[in-house]
């Protein structure tokens, strides 16, 4: 098997993810189905051929450096094919992969039915938006669409920090500057550190992975900048907690002040199967940091924010259980489908009646 063909066919077949394991077949992620690609079982030599193709597809001569740690993230394109995010990781002392493929074109906000509310945050000025949810639920997807909203809109400075780089910006109206971590800088730290001096306006941070990471990115928003990014919780509420039991105990009451200063949005989205059994379908949570939303957060009271969002509809929130019982409505998603991603069923049956 070779490894280009491969990826050509996998793009051609509509698939968004690439699995390489010894053991079994090569096998695709179609509409959020993991199917086989073929009969063929990897032996673990054929992992380990088609893992070094790859590496040399990318332009990547440090596959050593692989082999000594045993993981490694990065992406590359094939021209006319596409653009693909890979993790090379060892199990069972074999090579492994897992590969991600991402279109060259900017997504479509209309034609993925991404909520206007969502893309209008691209209007902010300063604050932090977080997009939320599990892995592989179109996060980075949904913030490409952002970005390129307020790349064709705004005379802005954007700098975008990745592990690695996923869409590729062209330039439009903003000039965009995109940060590779590995490639381009050593680690999150020093890309965070380095950004307060490159004069930005927007800063896209790709995921918040840990104290270090955040305690950066709350600063940047309140230097007034406007900061996006991820984390994988479910949920406003889920999330604010997170952001605050990361810190330390001492610290936790002027995170609690600052973070309620400076959030401005909390996106949630879960892709789930669409009731005709092709394609998927998003299910989108949307909570405005609002007066009420602040308060709760500064007086530790992050459980009642449901509520907020539960009336917060005039402003352009939605709760996941309310956004569930109209693709269920909709015919968008089946009633089973639901129940499972529900949070909490008694709420999501009367949005339903």
């Amino acid at each position: 098997m070779d490894a280009k063909e491969l990826l050509m066919d996998v793009v051609k077949r509509n698939a968004s993810d690439v699995f390489i394991v010894a053991g079994s077949p090569c096998a695709v992620k179609i509409h959020g189905k993991i199917q086989k690609y073929n009969q063929e079982k990897l032996k673990p030599e054929d992992t380990e051929h088609l893992i070094r193709e790859i590496y040399a597809i990318a332009n990547k001569d440090d596959i050593d450096q692989f082999i000594r740690n045993g993981d490694d993230d990065f992406s590359f394109s094939i021209p006319g094919v596409g653009r693909f995010r890979v993790n090379v990781y060892r199990q069972r002392n074999s090579f492994a992969a897992v590969l991600r493929v991402v279109s060259f074109e900017m997504p479509d906000p209309i034609r993925l039915h991404i909520p206007e509310v969502i893309i209008n945050l691209a209007q902010l000025k300063k604050g932090m938006v977080l997009l939320t949810g599990p892995a592989g639920s179109g996060k980075s997807t949904t913030l490409a669409c952002i970005i390129d909203q307020i790349n064709k809109t705004r005379d802005a400075h954007i700098i975008t920090i990745e592990d690695p780089i996923e869409y590729v910006y062209k330039q439009k109206q903003a000039l965009i500057h995109q940060r590779e971590i590995g490639e381009d800088v050593k680690d999150f730290d020093m890309a965070l550190r380095s950004a307060m001096r490159e004069d930005p306006d927007v800063i896209l941070v790709g995921e918040m992975r840990d104290y270090e990471t955040i305690s950066a990115v709350i600063t940047l928003a309140e230097t007034g900048h406007l900061v996006f990014s991820t984390l994988h919780t479910i949920g406003a509420a889920k999330t604010i907690d997170r952001i605050i039991d990361i810190f330390p105990q001492h610290k936790q009451a002027q995170v609690r002040t600052q973070l309620s200063g400076v959030l401005n949005a909390v996106i949630t989205q879960t892709l789930l199967p669409h009731a005709s059994g092709i394609g998927r379908v998003a299910a989108v949570e949307i909570m405005r940091a609002n007066d009420a939303v602040r308060n709760l957060i500064r007086d530790n009271k992050g459980h009642q924010i449901n509520s907020v969002i539960q009336t917060g509809k005039k402003e352009g929130m939605i709760s996941l259980n309310h956004a569930l019982a109209n693709l269920v409505r909709e015919g968008k998603i089946t009633l089973d489908t639901a129940k499972k991603c529900a949070s909490d069923i008694s709420e999501f049956k009367q949005y339903l009646q």
